[in-house]
């Protein structure tokens, strides 16, 4: 059985404020090699109206799953990374109010995509570990007590559950 906490709309409009200069860096890698396609793009534009209005549309539902579906026709990782980063902003609208870390990674997902995209452009590590912890340090405690209702990010062998975990960890602990 599921247990659920209270999500309130400001928390998610919260979130997306948190996370969108993260996923604005990785849109100009995506559009440097998907030129011709606006999804991601369009993705980022839906999750900042919902920031302003506090409103989820089925329009921004669609091109959420819009921008999702770009980061799988793509076949340079980079460009994927940057269009899932502005899939997950949208999605934090509808991001559920139960405690289950999947849900926590709606609301971490932009910024740890965003940052693999970096990395992965410039084949560099640590501007992937520069943008976790410039997070870390943007993070206000209203994102804290969001992010302390999930479970914590378990340890997989995998880069990118590494920087989940990491930024999980560290915002839960309360490290800034």
């Amino acid at each position: 059985m599921k247990e659920y906490f209270e999500l309130k709309i400001s928390d998610l409009q919260n979130a997306v404020k948190w996370t969108l200069s993260y996923v604005e860096k990785s849109l100009s890698v995506y559009e440097k090699y998907q030129i011709n396609d606006s999804r991601a793009k369009e993705a980022i534009l839906g999750a900042i109206d919902f920031y302003e209005s506090g409103k989820r549309t089925n329009v921004l539902r669609k091109i959420a799953m819009s921008a999702y579906k770009a980061s799988r026709e793509t076949e340079i990782i980079q460009a994927s990374y940057a269009a899932n980063a502005a899939s997950l902003i949208a999605a934090i609208a509808y991001t559920h109010p139960f405690r289950d870390s999947k849900q926590s990674r709606h609301i971490l997902g932009p910024i740890v995509y965003s940052a693999m995209c970096i990395e992965i452009e410039n084949g560099d590590e640590a501007l992937g570990n520069g943008i976790i912890k410039e997070a870390i340090m943007s993070v206000n405690d209203d994102i804290i007590s969001l992010i302390n209702e999930y479970p914590r990010q378990e340890k997989r062998g995998k880069r990118i559950d590494e920087l989940f975990y990491y930024l999980d960890h560290e915002i839960a602990k309360g490290n800034r």
